[in-house]
């Protein structure tokens, strides 16, 4: 990404600090003459008669030297140097010194009042120092991603080039006195020893093992997100999204913090839990895996930390907590297809998630992996998805103990396996359960004959309210909350049938890929 300014020049720093008021007056500058003794090379013209005698200043107002007046009176830039308003000579230099007589205190006449900082760039009141130039040097030319991004460094770049002039300046004044008044730190930034358990040396530990994958389709279509290090053979863990474009045919890479990029290629992938295994070319021999936690053992409350690449800002570390658990999502890559719908029992968490972020992992406090970032509420399309908007505070994970069984699958045989009860539901909005439909996918049977829920006495019209401890508000639900569990778990269903409440067993069933 480029960090050059686009199209907004920025102003050099103003080149002197005001003068304090209770400041001494500044002693008279002494002539300069040249090495071998003679006259100065630039005496002062003499005094043109009738010159207006210079009203009564307290010495601190006085002007600091010839710097202070050029950028205060007159155009700097002028071949002829600043003039005063009457069009006399130069102002800035001494009296000639050894004259033999006294200097005129009517002379110079005082400078005309400074214009406000920034010439009038919204501020009130006078400035200091040399006023931004009337024509601004002509901006550089650079191309980068994103607008916003592109703007964000360049205020940054203006207030560290602010922040350095003035800093340069009162260190110079500083030096300049007979004492210091500045404190410095024992330890430079890059020499503290930081405990394994603060954010920044969890972060330090978790950011040689992610990734930055860039995914692109045949048709020259492509996107950024993250993965990271799931085991020293090269394995790189990360979302079906994100790398959905590169499955047929595409280009894939995945570049370490350090810079080194590797191709690429998609091991298995499955859609409906959004999660994906590419494998590194030629992987590096000291890869070091990420540790998975426990997502069972999460509570609300705990610490998270996401690292990623929102908008394509590699190596982005965000902090917040877990704010809630089990929170159902159901999220697509657009297309309305049903086989193209991802169902979660997420992870819920207020650290910043954006697009890009995708597939990144979400850490707790000891640097353990409890998700995989995967999805943001967004108040631009009414709900959950991956559209490029800005995080609100809602950021959803594939719970790991989840993410780590499918990954194993994809790993073993390239294909998902998912868990179910062998009934269609209605995907609809609801708010009372999950409705088993009177009729099935394609023509097919409701209530798969010889299946799960068929061996369980579920009928077509039963509305489900439970699974095992999970209230059941809706259909997709109730299957994000199935495929949390492997086939051949058995689970408590509770349901209702005309009006009466009933709990059977269902041992569930497995399906084999995404169709």
């Amino acid at each position: 990404m480029s960090t050059e300014n686009e199209g907004a020049a920025v102003p050099p720093a103003p080149s002197a600090p005001p003068v304090p008021v209770d400041a001494p007056a500044a002693p008279a500058p002494q002539e300069r003459t040249a090495a071998n003794g003679e006259a100065p090379t630039a005496p002062m013209p003499p005094v043109p008669p009738g010159a207006p005698p210079a009203p009564q200043q307290d010495p601190a107002h006085t002007p600091n030297g010839a710097h202070m007046q050029a950028s205060q009176g007159g155009d700097p830039n002028s071949p002829q140097g600043p003039t005063d308003p009457a069009g006399s000579a130069p102002q800035g230099n001494p009296a000639p010194a050894g004259s033999g007589s006294a200097p005129d205190p009517s002379w110079p006449p005082p400078p005309p009042p400074a214009p406000p900082y920034g010439d009038g760039g919204g501020g009130s009141g006078g400035g200091w120092g040399t006023p931004y130039p009337q024509q601004p040097p002509a901006p550089k030319s650079g191309r980068g991603r994103g607008g916003l991004v592109a703007a964000v460094l360049v205020a940054a770049l203006v207030a560290g080039g602010l922040g350095g002039g003035l800093g340069y300046t009162l260190a110079e004044n500083n030096d300049s006195s007979t004492g210091s008044t500045t404190v410095s730190a024992s330890d430079s930034g890059g020499q503290v020893k930081r405990d394994s358990g603060t954010i920044a040396g969890v972060a330090a530990k978790a950011l040689p093992s992610t990734v930055t994958i860039e995914a692109e389709s045949n048709s020259g279509e492509g996107g950024t997100g993250t993965g990271f290090v799931f085991d020293t053979q090269g394995h790189i863990l990360t979302n079906n999204h994100v790398v959905a474009g590169a499955v047929d045919g595409g280009k894939l890479t995945a570049t370490f913090p350090n810079g080194k990029k590797y191709d690429a290629e998609v091991i298995g992938h499955a859609q409906g839990y959004d999660v994906a295994v590419i494998k590194l070319k030629n992987a590096p021999s000291d890869l070091r895996p990420l540790t998975l936690g426990d997502s069972d053992k999460v509570a609300v409350g705990d610490s998270t930390i996401a690292i990623g690449a929102p908008f394509g800002l590699s190596n982005t570390v965000t902090t917040g907590i877990i704010s809630a658990k089990n929170r159902p999502v159901a999220s697509s890559d657009g297309s309305g297809s049903q086989a193209s719908a991802s169902y979660l029992s997420a992870l819920q968490t207020d650290a910043s998630i954006n697009p890009g972020n995708s597939g990144g992992p979400l850490l707790d406090a000891q640097g353990n992996v409890i998700g995989i970032n995967s999805a943001i509420q967004s108040t631009s399309n009414g709900g959950f998805g991956t559209g490029q908007s800005g995080s609100i505070g809602l950021g959803f994970a594939i719970p790991i103990n989840q993410a780590k069984y499918v990954a194993q699958e994809l790993i073993k045989t390239g294909k998902p396996v998912y868990a179910k009860i062998g009934a269609s539901v209605s995907l609809g909005d609801s708010t009372g359960g999950a409705q088993i439909t009177s009729q099935g996918t394609g023509g097919a049977e409701p209530v798969e004959p010889g299946g799960p829920a068929d061996k369980a006495g579920l009928k077509p019209g039963d509305v489900i309210t439970k699974l095992d401890d999970r209230v059941i508000d809706s259909g997709p639900t109730l299957i994000g909350e199935i495929w949390t569990h492997k086939p051949g778990d058995k689970v408590t269903i509770t349901y209702e049938r005309g009006g009466k409440q009933h709990t059977v067993e269902v041992t569930l069933g497995s399906r084999v890929g995404d169709n």
